[in-house]
């Protein structure tokens, strides 16, 4: 497998319209403007509306600050860091509420195809159906993996993404990481 790394550190910043925050783009997956697949980290500053994106599943997971409240139709979701990842419709009419100051979150958005984002700790082993994109994102910690015999270490603050070529078994180990799996 080979395995692309971006760090967050050496991404733009895109300031949103509203002025409430920004949002750095990790993925952007087969060509940034036609994405199926997109991973992102928002920086959310101020309480306010998030984007739509019609016909777009969404999974956003709160990597740090006091958390949020997802206000969408009748429900509300209190997310904090280490709250399993949400999915919701990315046409859905939702407003974002900070619980105690800015917070920064990991966005995984599915155009098209089916996927699951889930925090992992521990060891963890995922058997990856050939073609199937799969990443790992840590805020905090390193992540070590090995696949295909190929063993790989990425530092916090990285995605770690590749396109599995045939079936395959990925173990890794984590203080705790977020894993992501989209058959596109």
């Amino acid at each position: 497998m080979n395995w692309h790394e971006v760090r967050l550190d050496e991404v733009f910043a895109t300031p949103w319209k509203n002025g409430g925050g920004s949002t750095r783009e990790l993925l952007a997956w087969p060509h940034r403007d036609n994405w199926t697949v997109r991973a992102s980290i928002a920086d959310v500053e101020a309480n306010g509306p998030f984007s739509e994106f019609a016909g777009v599943t969404r999974w956003f997971a709160v990597l740090s600050g006091e958390g949020v409240k997802l206000h969408m139709s009748a429900q509300e979701h209190a997310l904090r860091a280490g709250s399993a990842p949400l999915r919701f419709d990315g046409g859905a009419n939702v407003d974002c509420e900070l619980m105690g100051g800015a917070t920064q979150d990991f966005n995984l958005m599915l155009r098209g195809c089916e996927g699951k984002l889930e925090h992992a700790n521990g060891r963890n082993e995922r058997t990856c159906r050939k073609g199937s994109l799969v990443g790992v994102y840590s805020h905090d910690h390193e992540v070590a993996f090995r696949a295909v015999e190929v063993r790989v270490v990425i530092p916090p603050r990285t995605l770690a993404w590749s396109i599995v070529p045939t079936n395959e078994r990925v173990d890794f180990a984590t203080q705790g990481a977020l894993w992501f799996e989209v058959q596109p």
